[in-house]
């Protein structure tokens, strides 16, 4: 069945690179990224993984915690850790999930449920579409999907963007418009009304439409 924005983020017990984790109990009461790959030793994983690795820093002040899958054994991460350091200038620091049985994928909807084996002989195009970012808030629900062709490598500065969006809306009630970036003016959620909007934006708003009220970004 496939998963939707709002549904609750699957939980599952997996081995990573970093040992044995829970993945609910992992998120804890913060937000969560997962993004996953088709294969160890793949080109373009390897600079997302080693761009993720430099940029780790910019998702823990967010309150983001970011976890990989890759469609392979612990030992494999672990050898492919090397290569992800020497490209990046920058140890991984942060887990891998071993995701040899194929369950993880399946849970989420990236492999068919009824994909039978393991990673065991398959290849990168046998799992192409095991290439989708989720972001998990604190609440373990989903709150975006994307999934990438194997040929192009995620904008994770963009990812960056939507974690911002998305803990301003639970925080502030408040929604991001187009190519908006952080410090920019923000929107109103429609569920606010006029009288819980004067409480909460004391200062006022711009009203473009009566559906459109524009306020400067509460976080900046």
């Amino acid at each position: 069945m496939a998963l939707r924005i709002n549904d609750t983020a699957p939980d599952f017990t997996a081995e990573t690179s970093e040992g044995p984790v829970n993945f609910h109990e992992w998120v804890g009461d913060g937000w969560a990224m997962l993004f996953s790959h088709p294969k160890d030793f793949t080109p373009v994983c390897a600079t997302e993984l080693s761009y993720v690795a430099k940029t780790n820093d910019e998702f823990a002040k967010r309150g983001c915690k970011v976890i990989g899958l890759s469609v392979d054994k612990v030992d494999d991460h672990l050898r492919w850790a090397a290569d992800i350091e020497d490209i990046g200038g920058v140890p991984l620091n942060f887990p891998i999930i071993a995701d040899e049985d194929l369950n993880v994928a399946k849970l989420y909807d990236m492999l068919p449920a009824d994909e039978s084996g393991s990673s065991e002989g398959r290849t990168a195009a046998t799992n192409q579409t095991v290439r989708t970012v989720f972001l998990v808030g604190p609440d373990k629900k989903i709150k975006m999907s994307l999934t990438y062709p194997m040929s192009t490598g995620r904008n994770f500065d963009e990812l960056l963007r939507v974690l911002d969006s998305c803990r301003l809306t639970a925080e502030h009630k408040v929604a991001t418009p187009a190519n908006w970036s952080k410090g920019e003016d923000v929107i109103i959620v429609p569920a606010v009304d006029n009288d819980a909007a004067k409480d909460l934006f004391p200062a006022g708003w711009e009203t473009v439409k009566p559906y459109l009220r524009k306020v400067k970004d509460p976080s900046a």
